[in-house]
Formats: C-alpha cells, sequence, structure tokens
C-alpha cells in the first residue's frame, strides 16, 4: 500500500539538559520512517536546500521524493525538551509544497511551520480518498525571538477523514476547550484523534474509545507525535479497523519512548509495536457519547 506525504524535511536541535544533537526531523522523516516499518510504501512531498546532509537517509529507506530541492535554508528548528513539555525555536524556513497529483491509498498533511497552504489542504481533500491531517503547522507563528507559539486559525477541516489533534491545537482551530471543541471538530471530520499526554482518546461516530500511555521517565519525545500519527494512518489504511488503528498508534508510541533514544533511532521495530498493541487492544475503554 502506499501513503502520501506533504511535509517539510528539517534539521532539528536537541536540547536535552546539558545534552544537545543535531539529527533528521519533521514528518517528513517520522513518519515516512515508521510508514516503511509498517510496509508502506512512502511517496514524499517536500524541500530542503540543495546541499541538505540527509537526503540518502531518504533514499537508502526507499522513500521516494522529486522536485524537493530549493534556494532556501532548509527548516531548521532548535526544541528544547523537558519531560512532557518542549519549546521550539525557528531558525530557517524552506519553500512552500506545491500540489502534485500523488498516486497513493491515503494522503497524510503535516506541515511543521506553513509549507503547505491552505489552498494547496483544499486541493489535496478533493483528489484523495483518504486525508489525514496534523494541524500543527497551519497554527504556529514565532515572536521577535523566534519562538514558536500557537495561534487561533480559521482552517477549514471539512472533508478531512482523520484529524490527530491536542488540546491547544483544539482551541486554535475551534476557540473551545477540551471536549467542547472536539465535538466542534467531530462535526467535519470522520475520526478525531485526542492526545493529552497519557491520555489518547479517538471519537468515532457516537464513540469516544480511549486508552492510557504507561508512566514511564521520558527522555527524547521529538517525533513521537508523528510515530502515532503514521501508525495509525497505516493501519486503519490496512487493516480498516479503528481499534487495531488505535492499538498500533498507541503500541508504537509506548515503543518509542521506552527505547530511549534520540531523534529517529527512537522509530521502533513493527515486532515492538505488535507486542504493545495487542495489549491496548484487550484495554480500550468506550463509551457512548
Amino acid at each position: 500500500m502506499n501513503l502520501g506525504i506533504f511535509s517539510h524535511c528539517t534539521v532539528d536541535e536537541i536540547r536535552i539538559g546539558a545534552d544537545a544533537y543535531e539529527r533528521p526531523g519533521g514528518p517528513a522523516f517520522y513518519c515516512g520512517l515508521a510508514a516503511r516499518r509498517l510496509g508502506f510504501d512512502v511517496h514524499l512531498c517536500t524541500k530542503f536546500s540543495k546541499d541538505y546532509a540527509y537526503s540518502d537517509l531518504l533514499s537508502k529507506n526507499k522513500i521516494k521524493f522529486e522536485n524537493a530541492v530549493s534556494d532556501r535554508p532548509t527548516t531548521k528548528f532548535t526544541l528544547e525538551i523537558n519531560d512532557t513539555e518542549r519549546t521550539l525555536w525557528l531558525n530557517n524556513v524552506c519553500s512552500e509544497i506545491e500540489y502534485r497529483h500523488v498516486d497513493a491509498d491515503g494522503i497524510l498533511v503535516s506541515p511543521v511551520f506553513n509549507e503547505v497552504s491552505p489552498q494547496t489542504l483544499d486541493k489535496i481533500k478533493k483528489d484523495s480518498a483518504m486525508t489525514f491531517l496534523d494541524p500543527q503547522g497551519f497554527l504556529r507563528r514565532t515572536d521577535p525571538h523566534n519562538k514558536v507559539f500557537f495561534e487561533r486559525t480559521n482552517l477549514d477541516i471539512s472533508g478531512i477523514s482523520v484529524i490527530k489533534s491536542d488540546p491547544n491545537e483544539v482551541y486554535c482551530l475551534t476557540g473551545l476547550d477540551g471536549i467542547d471543541g472536539v465535538n466542534m471538530m467531530r462535526k467535519n471530520v470522520e475520526h478525531v484523534l485526542y492526545t493529552n499526554k497519557r491520555d489518547v482518546s479517538l471519537f468515532h461516530k457516537n464513540r469516544e474509545y480511549s486508552l492510557r500511555l504507561p508512566n514511564m521517565e521520558l527522555y527524547d519525545t521529538s517525533g513521537v507525535g508523528d510515530i502515532f500519527t503514521a501508525t495509525f494512518c497505516c493501519t486503519l489504511l490496512k487493516e480498516k479497523d479503528v481499534l487495531w488503528a488505535l492499538s498500533f498508534a498507541g503500541g508504537a508510541a509506548q515503543a518509542a519512548l521506552e527505547s530511549r533514544e534520540v531523534g529517529l533511532d527512537k522509530i521502533p521495530p513493527r515486532a515492538a509495536t505488535e507486542t504493545n498493541a495487542s495489549y491496548f487492544y484487550n484495554t480500550i475503554k468506550f463509551k457512548d457519547i
């Protein structure tokens, strides 16, 4: 099966306590590699500079991309991580990703900072059988010191198959907090994934399904949300079962966190994801809404 991804490749400077690491990142990498671990072909629509040091890593993992080279510098972030909290600074922004048709079973739109325009998102929705959205890149802004913050934004999410969001993103999209905001989103979206640290919920039709990730000491949390999202999308496309998709997504996130690796090294092997998913499948709670 095939997954298309619209997102910038990035360079991430990850700071954890006194340690600092430079790693390739962005949903382009985290989602792309997570999908490859699940046996999906991946077609990536992205942009990076002509001297980007990590493009060979995409090719090595058989992630397809074309027309990606830009005259502008690669998007770069500095991430300061403290347990579940992280602070971002934006150093560079590469070129906008233009719309192109991608022959795929589903398209994941996951911008990091305005590289996908609302107009391009509309074209993707019209062209794709299933469109998945992580909206963070539509909501991010920077202050005079390049620190990233979120801002209330009008974005047309109608026609989206799956949206993944946290409490801050829900408020920025709807102007409402928590479940009130989720319920507004449910009017236009088939599946709403709502992540609040350890608590993960899926709103589908008239039910809320929920699971809780185990409490553990955290190290590098960068990319875990992308791994979760890509695993959910791929499992839903392949299995057509929302409970297995939620279980696999939770299982992949847990395995990534348990690895205590930095950057892309935390993307889990399929076996670790499956082991955790089997446990979560039997612990999912649900209620009618």
